[in-house]
Parts: C-alpha cells; sequence; structure tokens
C-alpha cells in the first residue's frame, strides 16, 4: 500500500499519551495500520484570521503541487520508454524511496525557515513550484519535437512498400538517370502477383524496354520491381498498371535529397541522446524538490487545521498511518470512535453516511480529527 493517512489529533496530558491512545487502538490487537510519529516544528501561528485564510490557499496549493509532482513522474516515465521498471528508481526524495521520506519525514529549515510566517512558507512553496512546472512545460516541449520528428522519419523508413521511403532501398545503379528519353519507375507488385507482372509489364505500354525488370527489395507482401521505358508513356503505363493492381511509386532518384534526410535522422537522433541524459537528470532532482514540497505543504495545512480545530496553545500530535489495504474500513471506524468526542456534528455526519449506501463524501471528507491522505502511487501505470 503507498497510501498514507496524516492525521492529527490534540495532545491529552502530553503528546505522547495521545500517540500511545492511537497506537493501542489501531496495532495493539488488531494491526490495522502501520504508524509513525510525524515531526512538525514550531511554526509562527500568527493571527486567526491569517490562519483562516491560509486554510484555503493550502488547499489549492496542495492540489497544484500534487499535479506537479505527477506530471513529474508521468513525464519521466515517458522518457524512459523501454525502461519503465527504471521509474521507481529514479523517483526519489533526497536520495531515498518516497515511502521512507515519508515515514521519516524531518522539516527542512534551510529551504523553508520557520523563523518566517506561514504565509511567507507557502509562497516560497508556491514560486518554487511554480518554476518547476513552467520549466518542465519547456523542457517536455523541446524534447517532445525532437522526439516527434524522429518518430516521423522512422515511420517513413518503415511499413509498407506503398508507402515507406525508398531512399534507403534503392542505388544509383538501379536508374537509368540523365536520360533525355528513358526512364526508370519503381512498381510495387502483390507477390500473387509476380507471374503476372513478369508476363506482362512489357506489354502495359508501348516503348517499355524489354527485359528491363529487376526485383530489388521484398517484404511480406509485396516486392518492389523497377522498369525502364520511354518518358513519353509513363501515364499509359500509370494507368495500365493500376488496373492490373501493380502500383508504381512517385520516387525520383535524387542523391543529393537522401543524402539530406539520412543526416538529418543521424541528426535527430544523435540531438535526442544528447538531450536525454541531462533530461532524466533535471527530471529526478525537480521530481525529488516537488514531492519534498508536497510533503511540506501536507505538514503545513496539518499544523493550521489542528490550531483552528484544537485550539491554543499549540497542543496536538501528529500521526502518520498507514492502513492496511484489507482493513482500511475497520480502521476509519476505530479512529472515528477514538475522536469522536472532538466533533460530535462530524461523527453524526459520519454515522448517517455509513447508513446510506452510495453517498460519497469522498469531495468533502470530513472526520472529528484532522486528516489528509498522502497517495505515493503516482503513475498511472503499475510500476
Amino acid at each position: 500500500m503507498t497510501e498514507f493517512w496524516l492525521i492529527s489529533a490534540p495532545g491529552e496530558k502530553t503528546c505522547q499519551q495521545t500517540w500511545d491512545k492511537m497506537m493501542v487502538a489501531t496495532t495493539r490487537t488488531n494491526n490495522l495500520s502501520t504508524n509513525h510519529k510525524f515531526n512538525i516544528p514550531d511554526l509562527k501561528v500568527g493571527t486567526l484570521d491569517v490562519l483562516v485564510g491560509l486554510s484555503d490557499e493550502l488547499a489549492k496549493l496542495d492540489s497544484f503541487v500534487e499535479s506537479v509532482v505527477k506530471k513529474v513522474a508521468q513525464y519521466m516515465a515517458d522518457v524512459l520508454e523501454d525502461s519503465r521498471d527504471k521509474v521507481q528508481e529514479n523517483l526519489l526524495a533526497n536520495g531515498v524511496d518516497l515511502v521512507t521520506y515519508i515515514t521519516r519525514f524531518q522539516w527542512d529549515m534551510a529551504k523553508y525557515p520557520i523563523k518566517q510566517s506561514l504565509k511567507n512558507i507557502s509562497e516560497i512553496v508556491s514560486k518554487q513550484v511554480t518554476q518547476i512546472d513552467n520549466d518542465l512545460k519547456a523542457r517536455a516541449s523541446a524534447y517532445n519535437n525532437l522526439k516527434g520528428n524522429l518518430q516521423n522519419l522512422e515511420r517513413k523508413n518503415a511499413g509498407s512498400l506503398l508507402t515507406r521511403s525508398l531512399a534507403d532501398i534503392v542505388k544509383k545503379e538501379d536508374f537509368v538517370l540523365d536520360s533525355e528519353y528513358l526512364i526508370t519507375l519503381l512498381v510495387v507488385v502483390p507477390k500473387t502477383g509476380y507471374a503476372d507482372w513478369q508476363k506482362t509489364y512489357e506489354t502495359l505500354a508501348e516503348m517499355v524496354v524489354p527485359r528491363s525488370t529487376n526485383l530489388l527489395f521484398e517484404d511480406n507482401d509485396s516486392g518492389l520491381f523497377s522498369v525502364t521505358l520511354f518518358r513519353k508513356a509513363i501515364d499509359d503505363f500509370r494507368h495500365k498498371a493500376r488496373e492490373n493492381k501493380f502500383t508504381v511509386r512517385d520516387f525520383q532518384y535524387n542523391e543529393e535529397e537522401m543524402k539530406a534526410d539520412k543526416e538529418e535522422m543521424t541528426r535527430l537522433s544523435t540531438d535526442k541522446k544528447k538531450q536525454f541524459g541531462p533530461l532524466v537528470r533535471w527530471l529526478k532532482v525537480n521530481f525529488s524538490e516537488a514531492f519534498i514540497a508536497w510533503i511540506h505543504i501536507k505538514a503545513l495545512r496539518v499544523f493550521v487545521e489542528s490550531v483552528l480545530r484544537y485550539g491554543l496553545p499549540v497542543n496536538f500530535q501528529a500521526m502518520l498511518l498507514q492502513p492496511n489495504k484489507k482493513t482500511m474500513k475497520k480502521l476509519r471506524e476505530v479512529l472515528n470512535d477514538l475522536y469522536k468526542h472532538l466533533d460530535s456534528s462530524a461523527a453524526a455526519i459520519i454515522d448517517s453516511a455509513m447508513d446510506i449506501p452510495g453517498l460519497n463524501l469522498s469531495q468533502q471528507e470530513y472526520y472529528p480529527y484532522v486528516y489528509y491522505k498522502i497517495d505515493c502511487n503516482l503513475l498511472d501505470f503499475k510500476v
């Protein structure tokens, strides 16, 4: 399970007592979750008005930062196209896996100085993650263009003989070049029609050079034949060939153009390789930055919400629960029993919701204790 519940409850005589009570309820007999203390430093409280406003702002910031974390993770998966199993190795926070980072969370005093006001700290995060988001858009756009152009060229060099580029198949000696009267055409013939082609190609138009056809290349379905004829017979030949299910390809042998195409392909391929390493490094560093910022926002939200709900002086215990998937419903019931005295109206909502099938409270999850979910499964595919 990569889902965590970050909750807080007011300190009893001591915060340790709050922790012990929760541990007994969730692990002593029933092993409903794996729990960790979640350390939040002494932040500046400020005024009640500021806290109320900040509560809404942090909710929006939380959603925004989560979306950026997911975008960076998903783009990492797109870039590491052939080795998606390696994605998880690169999705680290401060050099450790995400579960380790969350369960051993320590506030980063250097990045987010606690002498600053809560609003200032949230603005530092907002600025930092907006910058990551903008940089990601620019880098992704440049890399995607490069990748797209390369794929288009690769597509041209693959696929059916009816549509693919013929530049890497034909050679100069396959053509009559620089002749005022003669021209070599390339014709795609289905494999089942080889015998018909050999029998009929000389008679598809006047002025076809006898015995001038050669099989240059084959794929699974058809073959590419050359044939030489007089220029003035081209239209007749095309028309008759089509009637016989032979397809004349539009192709003129031009060495310079073909060389330019090959060079473009090599250049794009080299550019892609050059950009790949630095891009993966950037994604790795900035995923870590964004994820760390996200967990700090969760910590800020727990702090603000705990002060608003439980009052001053600041006295609450933040706790990180990793629920066992099979017993999540039971864990929720145990927590509601443990903390329903904190807010009777929330308990009433929960009790009624449990009785009404189909009522989904997930949009407005409200419990008698402070609760935020952290889901570390950040990708659309299962790694």
